[in-house]
């Protein structure tokens, strides 16, 4: 059975957790394997646990106890939920709770790059993204548009932040995903080699003399393709360019130059899923 827990006190420290721990904070806190993470609204908060990841505790709106986080609740098992009126929960986190519900979850290890790409035939590869919300944009459109899996490079912003878990509506677990490498000597090399030994082709998502449209047949009839997309403003790296099979450009109209990473990361995997 759950624990409520009624909050007047807003400076308890068991609430350090939703209001006083900076994001860098709770992913290593104490250690990186015992990290936490934020998920926010019962439709996110139930995706997880679909994905079997572990609650710590609820802080929730005292009208959603036995409203829209019932279902929450009930699937959550003997976990503290902190609860009050919804104006002191504001004052404790600094903003409106989304749907009126956070949930402290258990960071899982990740599994490894092999285990990730295990029968896939299109992986999207994030390079130095820093952007939370386009990180969750980009995890929705690849969740949506059938690609198989998901790599962030050792520079990309973490797919467990607050802001990137809800931008996805809880896509970030659904679909597989991990990191390529754990500091900035594994990535482009010998990240990219990594991916070339498991058969995929690497098609780099940027603009130069060089590059072919993105319908290019050569791109379509690739068995496996893992599509590269860099950072926002300065997108992917000479080093990485010059390591991957293809270069390929989205073809743009009313001279407009590029698109942000997001929206072009939404065209690639539609023009580039698996037939």
């Amino acid at each position: 059975m759950p624990k409520i827990v009624e909050v007047t006190d807003v400076t308890l420290p068991e609430l350090d957790l939703f209001a006083r721990l900076t994001e860098a904070q709770l992913r290593n806190r104490l250690e990186p394997e015992k990290g936490i993470f934020i998920a926010e609204s019962p439709k996110v908060i139930e995706r997880a646990l679909d994905a079997g990841y572990e609650p710590v505790a609820l802080l929730m709106e005292r009208r959603y106890i036995d409203g829209q986080g019932q279902g929450v609740i009930a699937r959550c098992g003997a976990i503290p939920v902190y609860t009050a009126a919804r104006e002191l929960l504001a004052q404790l986190t600094g903003y409106p709770l989304t749907r009126g519900v956070l949930c402290a979850m258990h960071r899982p290890p990740l599994p490894s790059v092999e285990e990730v790409c295990s029968g896939a035939r299109r992986v999207a590869v994030l390079e130095g993204i820093v952007d939370s919300t386009n990180i969750g944009a980009i995890f929705r459109s690849a969740a949506a548009l059938n690609m198989d899996a998901v790599l962030v490079t050792p520079s990309c912003s973490d797919p467990l932040y607050r802001r990137a878990v809800r931008v996805s509506m809880g896509s970030i677990f659904q679909i597989p995903w991990t990191r390529i490498g754990s500091d900035a000597s594994q990535w482009p090399q010998p990240g990219i080699a990594r991916l070339q030994e498991l058969g995929f082709k690497t098609a780099a998502m940027a603009l130069s003399e060089s590059s072919v449209p993105i319908d290019d047949p050569r791109l379509m009839a690739e068995e496996k393709l893992a599509v590269l997309f860099g950072t926002e403003g300065d997108g992917l790296s000479p080093r990485t360019l010059a390591c991957c099979d293809y270069t390929v450009r989205i073809p743009m109209s009313h001279d407009v130059d590029s698109l942000n990473v997001a929206a072009a990361s939404a065209v690639a995997f539609w023009q580039l899923r698996p037939r």
